[in-house]
């Protein structure tokens, strides 16, 4: 792995199938038609590593794709897309993840999606010795990767730190449950913290985004970030606390706008920004990837995101 790299993305890798907005969902042995379906890469680390390259940030990512079809075109894809694959390995036993992406006109994504090699992803596949000049460690898809644990994860993270490297942590919450005692070690050892509110919800029972944000403070977080889709986002840092609106784009496909949102936000803290100019990039890529399907494809270049930003104007509040 190169030792020029200012990012490191590690988690979950996948294999997407995504199609362009159909008018309603098939009732059984029905054909519908979509003008357009898409395969390309998905989960966050693989997401966001895509995106910061676009922003022409130098980043490598870390994580498992199995020796199918779909685990050399997701690696062909990151590699095309100037990302340093050298860390991702290949499961003899398990085919790449894949999830099946419908989108439905009018109506939020469904999903249908397979662990696959990213159920044997472990805490110590992120190779320490590659920490060394890396400013920011993102872990994407905790929660969602079995084999990942809080106590092999937080030593990661509390190494990273020690070397000077800011550690950014999402989620992917797979269904209903209890949370909290796979987080309460964690956290103390996470610089920025990227939930949705739904995630948010689920895990400290709360619906205000702003009260959500203040447990996961509670509980060690440095700064917590909750993102709300087209509502915007809510970020808590220590006696700083921020609403931010949203761009207003043409809407296609939503998926991968978290992670771009967190791309944009890792690219604010490399130049150091501000918590609220932090936000401003976030929301702008954010915004960018859902102009097209696809996880990837319609998130602005550097160039295009500066010429956006000139441009639009985003509403942050304190509150």
């Amino acid at each position: 792995m190169s030792s020029r790299l200012e990012v490191l993305c590690a988690g979950l890798i996948v294999a997407d199938h995504v199609c362009t907005p159909i008018a309603h969902l098939p009732a059984a042995g029905e054909l519908v038609m979509a003008d357009g379906m898409l395969l390309t890469i998905g989960g966050c680390a693989a997401n966001a590593a895509v995106d910061l390259a676009k922003m022409d940030v130098r980043v490598g990512i870390v994580g498992r794709v199995g020796s199918d079809v779909f685990g050399r075109v997701v690696t062909e894809i990151l590699r095309d897309g100037n990302v340093d694959v050298s860390g991702i390995k290949t499961s003899a036993r398990a085919d790449t993840s894949q999830t099946l992406i419908v989108n439905v006109q009018g109506q939020d994504r469904r999903f249908i999606h397979t662990f696959g090699a990213n159920r044997e992803f472990r805490a110590n596949d992120i190779p320490l010795a590659s920490l060394e000049k890396v400013k920011v460690l993102y872990l994407g898809g905790y929660l969602a990767m079995p084999g990942v644990t809080q106590e092999e994860l937080a030593p990661v993270f509390s190494a990273a730190r020690a070397r000077g490297v800011t550690t950014v942590l999402d989620i992917v919450v797979p269904a209903k449950g209890e949370y909290r005692s796979q987080l309460d070690k964690l956290l103390p050892h996470v610089d920025v913290f990227l939930p949705n509110q739904m995630e948010g919800e689920i895990i400290t029972g709360a619906t205000d985004p702003l009260k959500q944000a203040e447990v996961f403070q509670s509980m060690g977080a440095g700064t917590t970030i909750v993102t709300m889709g087209s509502d915007g986002a809510v970020l808590v840092q220590k006696d700083l606390r921020l609403r931010s609106g949203v761009y207003a784009v043409p809407f296609v496909d939503a998926s991968g706008g978290g992670d771009a949102f967190d791309a944009g936000y890792i690219y604010g803290l490399l130049h150091g920004l501000d918590p609220e100019d932090c936000l401003r990039v976030a929301s702008a890529l954010g915004a960018s990837c859902v102009r097209a399907i696809g996880t990837t494809p319609g998130v602005f270049t550097r160039a295009e995101c500066e010429v956006f930003m000139q441009e639009q104007v985003l509403k942050i509040e304190r509150i």
